[in-house]
C-alpha cells in the first residue's frame, strides 16, 4: 500500500518497500516537471569528444563545495561561448535532468553566455553595495593588531612569491617570528572553499594572533575569489583580527574591505604584522638617550638648587645667625644693665633726698634742737597746761632717753 505525499511521490508502507528502480523513476518523474532555470557558476572542466556533437561541463559554485554536470550541444557552446576556457564564469539557461540508471543529476543547457570583465564588475559592485549596507566594511568593528603577535596564520599557495614574500619579510624584520602557513588554491572554482576552511582552521586555533591572506598579482577573474560574498563573511566572522594582502596597490578585492588591515602587497602586509627589530632597538636606544638626558637634567637642575640653597648665609655659615643673635642678646643686656644701674642710682638718690627730707621732719630732729615731747600717764602728748592737773605724773621725751617728772602747779599763758 502507498499513501500519496503533497509533492506527488507516493510513501511506501513498512509492509511494502519499493525497489529502488521504482524510487529512481519516481524522483527522475519528478524532476521531469521542473521548468528551465539560469544557473550561475564557475567552468571546472570542459570535455570535447573529437566527431561528437555533445559537449560535458563541469560547472562549479564558487562559494560552496559542489558541482553539477552539464551536457549541451556544440553548436549551442560555439554559438555562446566559443572561446571558453576552464576557470571561466558563465550563465546558462537550462534544465535538470536525473539519470535513474545511474542515479545522478545533471543540467541540459540551450543556451550558455560567457560573463565578460564589465558584468564581473557590476556584480562586484552591487554585492559591494550590499555588503556596506550589512555593516561588513565598517571601520568602527576592524581590530587593531597586536604590537608583536606571537604566531601568524598565513593563508597563500603553494611555494607562491606571495608565500615567499611574507614569510621572509617577516623575518628579516622579526627573526624570531613564528608562522603557521596553510597552502591552498588561490584562483580556480576550488579556491573559496579552501581558504574558507583554512580560514576556520586557524581562526580556531588559540595560539593565532593574527592571519594573513596573501596571494600575488593578477587579472580580475583571477582574484575574483577574493571578492567571493562567503569569503567576505567568512572574515567578517573571524575573532582573530586578518589582514589582506592580494595582489598589487591598485588590486582593490571585496576582502580588502572586510579585512581589519589592508595590505597593498604582500611585502607591506610583513611590514604591518611584525616591527623592526632593528628599528625598535633604535627607537629604544633613543628612548633611553631621551631618558638619559631627562634624568641627567633634573640632577643638574637639583644640584643647582641644593648649591644656591647652601651658598644661602643661613646654610653657608649658619654660627653667623648664632653670633648675630648673641651679639643681640649681649646688646640688651648691656641696655638692660645700664638702665638698671640708672634706675637704681636714680631711685638711690631718691631716696636719700627722701631720708633726709623725713629726718628733717621726724621729730627726732626737734628733740635734737632741744625740745621734748610730753605725754600723759595715757600716752597722749600734751600741748597745753591745761590739759594736766597738779600732781599728774608726766613722761618727758627727749633726744636722749626720757624723764618723769610731777605737776607741781600749772600755768597758762594766753
Amino acid at each position: 500500500m502507498t499513501t500519496p505525499e503533497p509533492n506527488g511521490i507516493p510513501k511506501s508502507t513498512a509492509e511494502e518497500p519499493w525497489p529502488v528502480r521504482v524510487v529512481s523513476q519516481k524522483i527522475s518523474g519528478w524532476i521531469a516537471k521542473l521548468g528551465w532555470v539560469w544557473v550561475d557558476g564557475q567552468v571546472a572542466q570542459i570535455s570535447r569528444r573529437p566527431g561528437a556533437t555533445t559537449v560535458f561541463l563541469t560547472l562549479r559554485d564558487p562559494s560552496a563545495d559542489l558541482s553539477l554536470t552539464v551536457t549541451t550541444n556544440r553548436d549551442v557552446l560555439d554559438l555562446g561561448a566559443p572561446n571558453l576556457e576552464e576557470g571561466a564564469r558563465v550563465t546558462l539557461h537550462a534544465k535538470p535532468d536525473f539519470f535513474p540508471a545511474r542515479g545522478t543529476l545533471s543540467l541540459r543547457a540551450d543556451e550558455i553566455r560567457q560573463v565578460g570583465l564589465g558584468e564581473l564588475l557590476a556584480r562586484l559592485e552591487r554585492l559591494k553595495r550590499l555588503l556596506a549596507a550589512e555593516g561588513l566594511f565598517d571601520p568602527r568593528r576592524k581590530r587593531r593588531l597586536p604590537f608583536l603577535p606571537a604566531r601568524i596564520g598565513l593563508i597563500t599557495g603553494r611555494a607562491s612569491a606571495a608565500e615567499r614574500d611574507v614569510l621572509t619579510n617577516a623575518r628579516r624584520r622579526w627573526p624570531s617570528v613564528e608562522f603557521r602557513p596553510v597552502n591552498v588554491a588561490v584562483q580556480g572554482p576550488t579556491a573559496v572553499p579552501q581558504i574558507v576552511d583554512a580560514l576556520k582552521v586557524l581562526d580556531a586555533d588559540e595560539t593565532i594572533d593574527v592571519i594573513v591572506i596573501a596571494r600575488g598579482g593578477g587579472g580580475v577573474e583571477d582574484l575574483l575569489p577574493f571578492s567571493d560574498e562567503a569569503l567576505c563573511r567568512a572574515v567578517f566572522a573571524c575573532r582573530t583580527p586578518v589582514v589582506s594582502a592580494i595582489g598589487h596597490e591598485t588590486d582593490t578585492p571585496l576582502l580588502d574591505y572586510v579585512a581589519d588591515v589592508r595590505a597593498s602587497t604582500p611585502t607591506d602586509a610583513a611590514k604591518r604584522i611584525v616591527p623592526d627589530l632593528g628599528e625598535e632597538i633604535r627607537v629604544i636606544g633613543q628612548a633611553r638617550q631621551r631618558l638619559d638626558r631627562a634624568v641627567t637634567g633634573l640632577l643638574d637642575r637639583e644640584q643647582h638648587r641644593l648649591e644656591a640653597i647652601r651658598s644661602r648665609p643661613v646654610l653657608a655659615r649658619p654660627d653667623v645667625m648664632i653670633e648675630q643673635r648673641a651679639l643681640d642678646v649681649s646688646a640688651l643686656r648691656d641696655r638692660a644693665g645700664r638702665s638698671f644701674d640708672h634706675r637704681v642710682r636714680a631711685a638711690d638718690d631718691e631716696l636719700r633726698h627722701t631720708v633726709a627730707r623725713l629726718r628733717a621732719l621726724s621729730p627726732a630732729a626737734t628733740l635734737d634742737r632741744g625740745y621734748a615731747i610730753v605725754q600723759n600717764r595715757a600716752g597722749h602728748v600734751v600741748r597745753t597746761a591745761t590739759e594736766v592737773a597738779k600732781g599728774d605724773v608726766l613722761r618727758v621725751r627727749l633726744a636722749s632717753g626720757e624723764l618723769s617728772t610731777t605737776v607741781d602747779e600749772t600755768e597758762e599763758h594766753g
